[in-house]
């Protein structure tokens, strides 16, 4: 996963016309300045004319050829990308229930001491009517000739027969809690064996289809992939241009909150570190464990998926993003990145790239959420 660098292809500075000049690259504010202005400068990521450096020598192979290439592995990216969420939303159902059942199995513990406290009462309880001679309370009541002795006893007796009634309920309460606990524990047991199972199935799947994309890129020679990365550079940048041109970022303009500050902060301080799938940090880290633990940084808890932060969080409009916010892309919500303002995002690309930042619209964006209000 990691043969293959994420190394933005140089580029002039944006030079577009309308939109795309204003999407020039003027700075990010705060902490995040250093960290951004370098990249975006060397990248040429916010538009612009493609510079004569994507000019290519003669091919070994065609242009044609390669372009099904960069598309097959695009594919298959994007498929690892979706087993990858579907490996996270496992993986954190397995945490949350392996932490409920053992909470469970406390209450069960506990529930079974106290029905053993009550078996044993009620075993006293029977003991002390047979030292009795086997009588009942109310026979021996009735041979008792002394008025007072028979008001005692009478009231001995309604107590006795209370406790006794008591107890009774308690237990039969007592059990029936015991097997509904015993009950919840296998169902979540069965749901926590169905998650690893997808767990494991994602796992696989993820390793098939890295392992294939490699495969691909690995048969090409070191000139080849050179022009296959420029040629991924070249086709994100149109998409960038296409989006700054619908003038998208003249009703963009808010400011970052104190909070999205610091989530920006964190996830800038993260570009050069590996894409690995299922990581969450602090070395590696993949997209939506990156936005994750960003807004973590800001103290605020967010999902741990893209399609979870997508369903959870609050949906903004896209003229009203504003830095520190999440990018949700493509239909089915298996990437995220985070807004750093001027058209950009910084985000965990796929396997075999780094934390970088890339222009906001250089993928299908389905809609932006915001984990502070």
């Amino acid at each position: 996963m990691r043969d293959v660098r994420d190394r933005e292809g140089a580029a002039d500075t944006p030079r577009g016309t309308g939109a795309g000049r204003r999407a020039g690259v003027r700075g990010l504010r705060g902490a995040v300045v250093a960290a951004t202005a370098v990249v975006l400068g060397v990248t040429g990521i916010l538009g612009g004319t493609a510079p004569a450096a994507y000019a290519d020598p003669a091919p070994t192979v065609s242009d044609k050829r390669l372009e099904e290439v960069r598309q097959q592995i695009e594919d298959l990216y994007r498929a690892a990308e979706q087993a990858t969420e579907a490996y996270n939303a496992a993986k954190e159902q397995v945490d949350l229930q392996q932490k409920e059942i053992v909470k469970l199995a406390q209450t069960i513990d506990r529930t079974q001491r106290r029905m053993d406290e009550l078996k044993r009462q009620a075993g006293a309880l029977a003991s002390a009517q047979y030292r009795g001679g086997g009588i009942p309370p109310e026979a021996r009541l009735m041979l008792n000739k002394d008025p007072e002795r028979f008001l005692d006893d009478a009231t001995l007796v309604r107590k006795s027969q209370q406790a006794a009634k008591t107890l009774t309920a308690q237990l039969a309460r007592t059990k029936s809690a015991l097997e509904g606990y015993s009950q919840d524990a296998t169902d979540r047991w069965e749901r926590l064996e169905e998650n690893r199972r997808k767990k494991e199935t994602a796992q696989l799947d993820i390793r098939k289809k890295i392992e294939a994309a490699q495969q691909l890129e690995s048969r090409l020679a070191a000139e080849e992939k050179e022009r296959l990365k420029k040629l991924e550079d070249a086709r994100a940048l149109a998409e960038q241009q296409k989006w700054l041109d619908s003038g998208v970022l003249k009703d963009i303009g808010a400011h970052a909150s104190a909070a999205g500050k610091k989530a920006l902060a964190y996830a800038t301080s993260q570009i050069g570190k590996d894409y690995v799938w299922g990581a969450e940090g602090p070395d590696t880290f993949d997209c939506s464990g990156l936005t994750m633990r960003a807004w973590e940084a800001a103290g605020q808890a967010i999902p741990r998926t893209s399609q979870e932060q997508w369903r959870l969080l609050p949906r903004i409009g896209l003229k009203d993003m504003r830095p520190g916010d999440l990018i949700i892309y493509f239909p089915d919500a298996s990437h995220v990145g985070m807004y750093v303002g001027d058209g950009a995002i910084v985000h965990a690309p796929r396997p075999g790239r780094q934390v970088t930042i890339t222009g906001a619209g250089s993928m299908p964006i389905l809609g932006v959420v915001r984990p502070d209000k």
